[in-house]
């Protein structure tokens, strides 16, 4: 070590070691134990040295979200900084979103000062610092997190942050979790000592493809097959699959279901979208493939025939984060989706005969006319407006569509009213539509805001329910749309409840003691108004309830995106 080396603090490396990673953006909740990190910041910025953006987030769950989005949209995880336990139990509930997305993020903890009587630089001064020090910060989102760990020492902070990035972006993807403490941050160290990790050499690991007899496998059943089906939810988080799925699927005349998706994985106007429930189809299936999916289907209602030959092709086919699965694979292989598909549609061109090509072709057409008959359907249900007070959820979602470009991005959190999102809104483009893994409501305010930060050229639309209006923390996303520029427009599908807490009543208890009593603890308060929560944040809102006035309405939100401001779309609907 070269004593006149200059010297900086850990903070100045963690920041250094963060741009080297590749971290964009810090969406920051700050707290107390980051005081080292704040002024690194200013002295960064004062040197006109790099280092992440920072965007400051009132609620950490829209921060997490936020991450989220922009890793969705760029591929890249970015950093959410939180404090101490109370910040990461408030990211909690976006970890187990993401976790279950397969969405990298890293989230960064502060831990209380371990010193408190002036031994270090960053000792504990204030009563917080003595009661933020559970014994196991870490346990509060271990289950929905790939790594975690807590520097114990500035000179390895960007080796931890390479180690970090790296997990986190490494196949499948997912979140990460570091801590560290106060004094820690504060240390001094000289230039010399701390390295530098390169991605060259330390970098990810990328699923790969799968070894062509396996695929020939595959492909030999295909081949014989007189009812094949595609079950698929992730596989469009690569925007090139749709496009490759919907070559293989008319190629081989494969029925292809996106149960629960996550992404448009095939355009919803190809001729082989078998819509999203299953039907009669996954009984009646010979051949079956599950391709980047979780929960295909739910057995306990729609059983499976035991003599379909099933095929399991996923970035994580394995399913580690489940502690049971049993959805049937005589055949599993873990690798890229899209790389094990064009390889099985390559195998397929090269063995298929004129038989095959014809009995695949009428598939595909008979296809057709059912999707043909399900855009009728969804028409007809359109063409009910609703009445006063009660606007057809289906009339809304359609004359939503209408006002959409292809390009432009839902996000869907409608819950109960998804179905219908997804009937009326067709999406047609890689990109277009951002869904729910996780059981975690409350997550598409954040997710809008970062996927209209990684891509402000389109139009980001967040449809949520009242229920999860609340959840979604309309106050602190607003906030941020307003500091930084971010036009979303949230459309309320309010059903004046719970339909789900109902629902679910129903299905175990159908003729119990709530049903006689009409009494489900789903029914939220009534009369509430929205817009106003727009207006209080200088965002445009419109309340609607009358079918004659919605379309009026979007067209008003619309303009005020184009202003540059949020705008809240408050339906009431048909109640649960």
């Amino acid at each position: 070590m070269d004593s006149n080396e200059a010297r900086h603090s850990t903070a100045h490396y963690f920041l250094e070691g963060l741009s080297e990673i590749g971290i964009d953006y810090l969406f920051c909740n700050f707290g107390t134990d980051h005081a080292p990190l704040i002024e690194e910041l200013a002295a960064f910025k004062g040197a006109n040295r790099k280092a992440p953006r920072t965007v400051l987030v009132p609620h950490e769950n829209v921060a997490a979200h936020m991450a989220a989005g922009y890793a969705i949209a760029t591929g890249r995880g970015q950093g959410v900084m939180v404090h101490v336990d109370a910040g990461t139990a408030n990211a909690a509930m976006a970890m187990h979103n993401l976790f279950r997305s397969r969405i990298p993020v890293m989230l960064l903890a502060g831990k209380a000062p371990y010193t408190q009587r002036g031994e270090l630089v960053g000792t504990r001064d204030i009563y917080v610092h003595f009661i933020q020090e559970p014994f196991d910060q870490a346990s509060i989102v271990r289950p929905y997190t790939k790594w975690e760990y807590n520097l114990p020492s500035g000179v390895i902070a960007k080796e931890a942050l390479r180690r970090a990035h790296s997990v986190m972006q490494s196949d499948p993807k997912g979140p990460v979790y570091l801590t560290f403490p106060r004094e820690t941050l504060t240390e001094s160290w000289s230039e010399g000592q701390v390295r530098s990790y390169p991605e060259e050499r330390y970098g990810p690991v990328r699923a790969q493809g799968v070894d062509a007899a396996a695929l020939d496998a595959v492909a030999t059943k295909l081949l014989a097959a007189e009812r094949p089906i595609l079950f698929t939810a992730y596989s469009g988080r690569n925007h090139a699959t749709p496009k490759l799925l919907d070559e293989l699927a008319r190629f081989a005349g494969i029925r292809v279901i996106e149960f629960n998706t996550l992404y448009m994985n095939l355009a919803h106007d190809s001729p082989c979208h078998g819509g999203f429930m299953p039907g009669k189809h996954l009984t009646e299936a010979d051949v079956g493939l599950l391709v980047d999916v979780d929960v295909p289907w739910i057995p306990s209602v729609m059983p499976e025939n035991p003599a379909t030959w099933w095929a399991h092709l996923d970035l994580d086919a394995e399913k580690r984060g489940f502690p049971m699965y049993s959805f049937p694979a005589n055949l599993r292989l873990q690798g890229d989706s899209h790389r094990m598909l064009t390889d099985l549609l390559k195998a397929l061109k090269a063995r298929a005969d004129a038989g095959f090509k014809a009995k695949a072709a009428a598939r595909v057409e008979a296809m057709a006319k059912e999707a043909a008959a399900r855009r009728e359907q969804a028409t007809k249900q359109a063409a009910e407006r609703g009445k006063q007070g009660e606007i057809n959820p289906n009339f809304l979602c359609a004359a939503l569509n209408k006002a959409l470009r292809p390009t432009d991005i839902v996000v869907n959190e409608a819950i109960r009213n998804g179905g219908v999102v997804l009937a009326q809104m067709p999406r047609t483009e890689p990109g277009s539509l951002v869904g729910l893994a996780g059981g975690g409501l409350g997550f598409s305010g954040g997710m809008a805001l970062g996927l209209k930060l990684a891509m402000p050229e389109r139009t980001v639309v967040q449809i949520v329910g009242d229920g999860t209006f609340y959840f979604s923390n309309p106050q602190s996303a607003l906030s941020v749309s307003k500091q930084y520029g971010l036009p979303v427009f949230t459309v309320v599908v309010d059903n004046a409840g719970w339909a789900a807490v109902k629902e679910s009543t129903l299905r175990v208890y159908p003729d119990g003691s709530a049903k006689a009593q009409q009494e489900y603890g789903s029914h939220l308060a009534p009369d509430m108004n929205f817009a106003k929560v727009a207006e209080a944040a200088g965002a445009h809102g419109e309340l609607v309830s009358d079918p004659d006035a919605l379309e009026p309405a979007i067209a008003r939100c619309m303009a005020a995106l184009k202003e540059g401001r949020s705008a809240i779309l408050h339906a009431k609907v048909t109640k649960l």
